[in-house]
């Protein structure tokens, strides 16, 4: 069998840490005293580092007298706010594993993921409560807002007991269950430990390093693994201030780059555009920002080269996924003007990385195509109570297959092409195929379906349904889009419709949506 091609970052090695979570991002939370660690960027309100460190101490300890234990999963459902992570510390601090969700998600999505992650507490605020409440069954839900007739997590803030002292094997113990669409099937728990986690914030820190002086703005969801990453983890462990937003608002937005200077700018590519051409810029004072990552999906390199020039800043891509918490790839800072068109970056340290031919599994070499495979302390241990889909994902020799088709050039600059696995990345946010033709085959109108992505006029991939009538059917396109959009979140929704005679499948049943990509290229070839 030939020998591996095995590819190294060639930097210095980091360290694993064999802390929890939250010793290892507030080590020095105390030390940095009236330092602001979290601001409100609508109301203003702020939470300096020596109040986060006391705030999640008696919240630690208020949750143990909830009798939240070492094993128990806390689950945090909330749009981004500055108490998100003093949630996410103190539970953890309690010894429990947390497992985020989505503000967007349905009552039956999160009901389904409460149930499979074996959740006790549901956190949430009070614009979803209708939704945590129908989802949560007997479970307590708290809020983190107060909200008359239900008890706030800020009511632990007053607790007087004893600081939980947990004891923590970080390189086995599962410090956060987000879920994660794979490759290609429905969403799973990707266990990640408090080891994988930590040891991932040192790894992208060795390319891209944060200090105190740094204000980052936090508009990527926290409860997404880059967003909990990049936008909390990352810089409070760095000692820098984080402006907080609950969602994308572009008023809000430039208003909070513009009036807290913010330095560093972490996105999905929907933003890059709005960076590049909308003319709400026209006339900011954005010199503040040095830097712009954009991550979670492809981003186009004339769009991120118009980008660049407007603002007179890098802006640079990223590449990860939530198994693997999440950073593999980055552009190094000071390296912004060596890196090429459209790269994601260069491997970060104590990380392999191999590229196997699908059609030989072979390892190819430099310029070839080939899937990217991934090797490092930065892994997730599995998926939770999937053991044969962990199988699949994860080879013997602890090679996780990532589904992405990459090339690595002499340079050691890494490029994503294709996508091998099926799933859709629509603003950043996972949309399981499978979950959508789910949804769609529910309807008595429709005989079959198949899902994929298509690219719109503004890049964005989305949704698109084939769609096979059901016999003496008339239905519609406006039908289907209207039956898929009261049973799915507003991220999910299928976007467009086409109706044809049959869905190709292979003899094994599978749907052949290669096939279905091949035509509709053929069709934009066309026009």
């Amino acid at each position: 069998m030939p020998t591996p091609l095995v590819h190294t970052s060639g930097l210095p090695p980091v360290e694993v840490p064999t802390t929890p979570i939250w010793r290892t991002v507030l080590a020095d939370a105390a030390a940095r005293g009236d330092h602001p660690a979290m601001v409100d960027g609508v109301t203003g309100q702020t939470i300096t580092y020596a109040q986060l460190v006391t705030m999640v101490e008696r919240m630690a300890a208020g949750l143990a007298e909830l009798g939240v234990r070492p094993g128990d999963v806390v689950a945090l459902h909330s749009p981004n706010t500055v108490l998100y992570p003093v949630v996410f510390y103190a539970a953890s601090r309690a010894g429990a594993t947390v497992t985020t969700l989505s503000a967007l998600a349905t009552a039956k999505d999160m009901a389904g993921q409460l149930a499979d992650s074996g959740a006790t507490l549901v956190v949430t605020v009070g614009a979803l409560l209708p939704v945590a409440l129908e989802a949560a069954g007997t479970r307590p839900v708290w809020t983190c807002d107060r909200v008359e007739g239900h008890p706030s997590v800020q009511d632990l803030l007053a607790s007087t007991g004893p600081v939980p002292d947990v004891e923590v094997a970080a390189a086995e113990d599962v410090a956060v269950l987000p879920y994660s669409s794979g490759t290609t099937s429905l969403p799973k728990g990707v266990m990640l430990t408090h080891a994988s986690i930590g040891v991932n914030l040192r790894q992208v820190a060795a390319l891209r390093p944060m200090t105190p002086d740094d204000r980052i703005i936090a508009i990527l969801p926290f409860f997404h693994i880059y967003g909990m990453t990049a936008l909390m983890n990352l810089p409070l462990q760095a000692g820098a201030t984080v402006v907080v937003l609950p969602r994308f608002d572009l008023g809000q937005f430039l208003d909070v780059l513009q009036r807290h200077r913010i330095t560093k700018v972490f996105v999905a590519p929907p933003v890059v555009l709005v960076l590049a051409k909308h003319p709400a810029l026209d006339g900011l004072d954005l010199s503040a920002v040095d830097s712009v990552v954009s991550a979670a999906a492809p981003l186009d390199a004339d769009l991120a080269d118009a980008a660049a020039a407007r603002l007179g800043v890098p802006i640079t891509q990223a590449y990860g996924m939530t198994e693997l918490s999440p950073g593999t790839h980055l552009v190094p800072v000071g390296r912004e003007g060596d890196a090429p068109a459209g790269t994601v970056g260069r491997l970060v340290p104590t990380t392999e990385a191999r590229l196997v031919s699908v059609e030989t599994g072979e390892d190819v070499g430099v310029g070839e195509e080939g899937e990217i495979w991934i090797r490092g302390p930065q892994r997730m241990k599995g998926y939770f109570g999937r053991p044969e889909e962990t199988d699949t994902l994860i080879d013997a020799d602890g090679w996780l297959h990532t589904g992405d088709i990459g090339i690595v050039d002499r340079d050691g600059w890494w490029f994503v092409v294709d996508r091998v696995k099926e799933l859709i990345k629509y603003k950043g946010y996972q949309v399981a195929p499978a979950e959508l033709e789910a949804v769609l085959l529910a309807s008595p109108d429709i005989a079959d379906a198949a899902v994929i992505g298509v690219y719109d006029e503004r890049g964005d991939e989305v949704p698109k349904a084939f769609v096979v009538r059901a016999a003496g059917s008339s239905v519609t396109e406006d039908d289907v889009l209207a039956f898929a959009a009261e049973r799915t979140a507003s991220y999910k929704r299928v976007r467009r419709v086409q109706f044809i005679d049959a869905i190709p499948k292979a003899a094994s049943g599978k749907i052949l949506r290669r096939e279905l990509r091949d035509r509709e290229r053929a069709v934009a070839g066309q026009t």
